[in-house]
């Protein structure tokens, strides 16, 4: 399973607005072959900070999704004003949770 974590800033107050934005986006991407999970979350802590929730199949099906977005016509300028702060990619394996 590749698992793509990111922080995503934008202005105070506008966190759900930028989720709302991305309702459309979060359905379609969910639709996509190999997509296990996709999400844009507000943190709680900080409301200048979206965190971005990815799981994929595999590597080939995540750079499918990235291919296929760069292939896409540009979308509209977005409504909130929105910055990856940083983004991770990680192949994982899953194994026994503790509370199991």
């Amino acid at each position: 399973m590749i698992i793509v974590l990111g922080t995503i800033e934008v202005d105070d107050g506008d966190q759900q607005r930028f989720l709302d934005e991305k309702s459309a986006q979060v359905a379609a991407t969910r639709a996509e072959e190999g997509c296990i999970d996709y999400a844009f979350t507000a943190d709680a802590d900080d409301p200048g900070r979206v965190r971005l929730v990815e799981r994929w199949e595999s590597m080939a099906a995540l750079r499918a999704h990235v291919a296929a977005l760069r292939e896409a016509p540009s979308p509209r300028p977005p409504v909130v004003a929105s910055r990856m702060i940083e983004a991770e990619v990680y192949e994982a394996v899953a194994v026994q949770p503790p509370w199991a």
